[in-house]
């Protein structure tokens, strides 16, 4: 039996697939044990004793690396490299938050200055060694981490893309019960600031996601339990601990992996998404497949592995309204979170927030929440908005529409930015809105965005979680190997690029994949001479990748240009793909299917309601309506039109 699992700031999702039935459930979050909600969930489904028998596959989408990493609370960690190059991290590449601010606030080091250790070796940018490690110097690191007593160590020296065995003989020497994250491991590529930074992140997050998943694993032993990557693959449990700097953006991977799904059914390739939860909202282009970024960033700090490309704010259903110090309304990014959440979730919440917003206003039923299973304080929520429209001198229901319109226009912001910013027409598009959230704004988005075609899919509020079921197993792994593509031969590109696919085979050989389903994509990161940024390229041979390089480059910036083209890093993307989710069909629609009620909302007016369970295939309905189901509500605006495939997703398309 398949579980997904997504760990959120407000909710803990599940999905269950067994003998083609799909359940899902809600339970909300224990930020400080992840897994009590995780069992607490599987225990209201009755599936702790299929864990017992090994009868379950859970898919994890976890937040553990993403929270400590925002909150600086990993583990105590030693960061070590070259002698003279110990201000590394803290010295990074001076840039400043605030350009004209001559009086910043300093800012705390990532790793303190007496945390961090030289080492007297060094190799040269051709990969010759220049300085021995001498025995000596390795017998003064010991003594060193024997006086600090951290928890973990990174290792990050000079050029240990090219040979890493001046970082290996370190961490051999370093005790057994240190959490050792290497470089040329974590992320063999140019840059030494970036690369420094995810291989301390790396050993300040590893413990910590180690213990995590290990506390799971016992649990639910002897069940397996894989967790998803920010990359869009999965990982064995097991395996995660040593890539924890690949897991920050696990659970909205797990969005956007089912949203592909989804779209791929809908007939409907090119999507915007939105995944809106309770803290954040996370917004993302797909144009058929996935994109990956390695330029990617988590709070202040660069995070240089592969994660999916998407872009997130602090605008989702918790987040709370304040009428600030110039009398200007303002929502986010402060989160009231799952405790004690908003106020209209009747544990001691008494800020505004987005969700009370839609409460007062009508579009959250409390008799229909959670299918009923959490009644809504209704009363809290007004008492939190009538606070609120003190302040600005308007009626509640005033300030409630206040509250989403602007929350509205931070997500409308956070989508152009991935869609007009980079040259792309959000009309092209259908917009795919996911999270609890996410369904009550999907229509007013769209229309901010000039687009007539969205879609609502399928268990939308639990959608990261059915993403875990549909991503592959995957390892991303890289290689720098900086020179002018004239000055290699194609035949050293293969081996190398080989050798990166050995060893992601060997990895996934060890999760029990057949070799006979592993998959290659391997890739170049490709730029022009004199350039600082690369494009990456499907690699079809150096000829055929050049001139994929020259196109691309033209389509992004409109212009190629007579320079000779560098090769900076090699790619492979090594991956077997998940079974193929068959969803179950929904029976044709009944087309004169009453609504289940009526409501008058607040700036709306008269409005049908619909359990969404109850629609068939076929099922039209002309807004304005709301569509209640267990885990989300969709309000359908005037002047758009819902019609339900076969698979219970709901097209919507803006009427002429």
């Amino acid at each position: 039996m398949l579980v997904g699992v997504d760990t959120g700031g407000t909710f803990t999702d599940f999905v269950t697939l067994h003998d083609g039935a799909i359940r899902i459930h809600k339970v909300l979050s224990t930020p400080d044990s992840p897994e009590r909600a995780i069992l607490q969930g599987l225990d209201d489904l009755g599936l702790m004793e299929a864990a017992r028998q090994g009868d379950l596959l859970v898919v994890h989408g976890s937040t553990v690396a993403t929270n400590a990493a925002l909150e600086g609370k990993g583990v105590r960690t030693v960061f070590i490299t070259n002698s003279g190059f110990e201000d590394l991290l803290t010295i990074g590449r001076q840039t400043r938050r605030e350009l004209y601010n001559l009086q910043p606030n300093p800012e705390h080091p990532p790793v303190p200055a007496e945390l961090c250790l030289g080492v007297d070796t060094r190799r040269n940018a051709q990969g010759q060694l220049v300085v021995p490690l001498s025995k000596d110097a390795i017998a003064q690191l010991r003594r060193e981490l024997h006086k600090l007593q951290p928890a973990a160590v990174a290792i990050n020296l000079l050029y240990s893309y090219l040979d890493s065995s001046e970082e290996e003989a370190i961490a051999a020497a370093i005790p057994n019960d240190l959490f050792v994250s290497r470089s040329s491991f974590v992320l063999p590529e140019y840059r030494e600031y970036e690369r420094g930074v995810a291989t301390w992140l790396n050993a300040y997050l590893g413990p910590l996601v180690q213990r995590y998943l290990k506390r799971l694993q016992n649990e639910l032993a002897p069940s397996t339990l894989t967790v998803m990557q920010s990359s869009g693959g999965t990982i064995a449990a097991d395996q995660a601990g040593r890539r924890a700097v690949n897991l920050l953006l696990s659970g909205p991977a797990g969005g956007l992996a089912a949203a592909k799904f989804v779209g791929d059914v809908c007939g409907r390739p090119g999507l915007m998404t939105f995944d809106m939860g309770g803290t954040s909202t996370d917004v993302a282009l797909i144009e058929g497949e996935l994109h990956t970024t390695s330029e990617g960033r988590l709070g202040p700090y660069p995070v240089a592995v592969p994660m999916v490309d998407m872009h997130t704010i602090g605008a989702g259903g918790g987040s709370i309204a304040l009428v600030d110090s110039g009398g200007m309304l303002q929502v986010g990014p402060r989160s009231a979170g799952a405790a004690p959440g908003p106020a209209c979730y009747g544990r001691g919440g008494n800020q505004p927030t987005v969700t009370d917003a839609n409460a007062v206003l009508g579009r959250l039923r409390p008799d229909n929440f959670l299918g009923g299973a959490m009644q809504l304080d209704l009363g809290s929520a007004q008492r939190a908005l009538d606070g609120l429209a003190s302040e600005l001198g308007v009626s509640r229901e005033e300030a409630a529409e206040g509250v989403i319109a602007l929350a509205n226009e931070h997500m409308a912001r956070a989508l152009r930015v991935i869609s007009v910013q980079r040259g792309r027409d959000p009309l092209a598009f259908s917009l795919c809105c996911f999270g609890g959230a996410g369904g009550l704004h999907v229509c007013a988005l769209a229309e901010s965005l000039g687009m007539d075609k969205a879609i609502v899919p399928l268990h939308g509020g639990v959608l990261s979680a059915l993403g875990m079921l549909v991503a592959p197993r995957e390892r991303q792994l890289s290689l720098t190997r900086q020179c002018d593509l004239d000055a290699i031969e194609e035949g050293d590109v293969l081996t190398e690029l080989e050798q990166l696919a050995e060893q992601g085979r060997a990895e996934l050989v060890k999760e029990g994949v057949p070799s006979t389903a592993i998959h290659l994509q391997p890739s170049l990161d490709l730029r022009y001479s004199g350039q600082s940024y690369s494009i990456n390229v499907t690699f079809a041979g150096l000829s055929g990748s050049v001139q994929s390089f020259h196109d691309q480059h033209e389509k992004l910036y409109g212009h190629r240009l007579a320079r000779p083209v560098e090769l900076v890093n090699l790619r492979q993307r090594v991956f077997s793909p998940a079974t193929r989710l068959q969803l179950p069909e929904l029976p044709p629609s009944d087309q004169v299917l009453p609504p289940e009620s009526e409501a008058d909302l607040y700036g709306i007016g008269r409005t049908p309601i619909y359990q969404r369970s109850q629609l068939g295939a076929g099922f039209r309905i002309v807004g304005p309506a709301l569509i209640c189901e267990t885990v989300s509500t969709t309000l359908l605006a005037k002047g758009w039109v819902l019609e339900v495939d076969r698979f219970g997703n709901l097209l919507l398309e803006k009427q002429p």
